[in-house]
């Protein structure tokens, strides 16, 4: 089985990259296919409602000088999809949100959805506020799309400021394992 996790930090290997890792670790040790893509950073266009994805119906934004169709590409090849971001008052990054906004509307502009009953879940990383709000903003991208959502011991939050700062956050990366090994779970039970 197949799992792509989205680092919508613009920090290569920092804390939100370091979570990720935690959640894939189960993962990849269970024999899955993971890959880690880096969008944060990016110079992305946001959603313009233009709406020519859903006259296509082909699952593809019409604007092309971005990676946003090969990150929609990515999402509908894998079985689950993990969407990391750290918390830019108290919300997601840009690049994240461009990243649901024009998934979203590709994806349920389609016949049929490719992400129903495919796993999703969110991971916000915060130096002290705002995850609540941006994991729960990231799961409504799940639930809109007829996904499953696994939890975990806690909420799929993570606490660092200054690079480096995850390792000290052993709670942190415990529910980032446990959420990798629900991951699993669901994909037998699923698969």
């Amino acid at each position: 089985m197949r799992v792509v996790a989205f680092n919508g930090s613009p920090r290569k290997g920092g804390n939100t990259s370091r979570y990720i890792d935690a959640a894939l670790e189960p993962i990849r040790n269970k024999g899955h296919e993971a890959e880690k893509v880096q969008i944060g950073g990016h110079m992305v266009r946001g959603c313009t409602a233009c709406l020519s994805c859903r006259k296509t119906g082909d699952g593809r934004c019409i604007y092309d000088d971005d990676p946003m169709n090969s990150w929609i590409e990515a999402m509908k090849k894998a079985d689950a999809v993990i969407i990391a971001s750290p918390v830019y008052f108290s919300d997601m990054t840009p690049e994240v949100k461009a990243l649901i906004d024009r998934a979203g509307y590709a994806l349920r502009g389609m016949e049929k959805n490719p992400l129903t009953r495919k796993i999703g879940a969110g991971i916000a990383v915060a130096r002290r506020a705002g995850h609540t709000h941006t994991l729960m903003s990231i799961n409504q991208f799940f639930f809109i799309n007829d996904m499953v959502v696994p939890g975990s011991t806690y909420w799929n939050v993570g606490i660092a400021r200054a690079i480096g700062d995850a390792e000290a956050d052993e709670e942190g990366l415990k529910t980032m394992r446990r959420l990798g090994e629900n991951i699993c779970w669901l994909l037998e039970k699923l698969g």
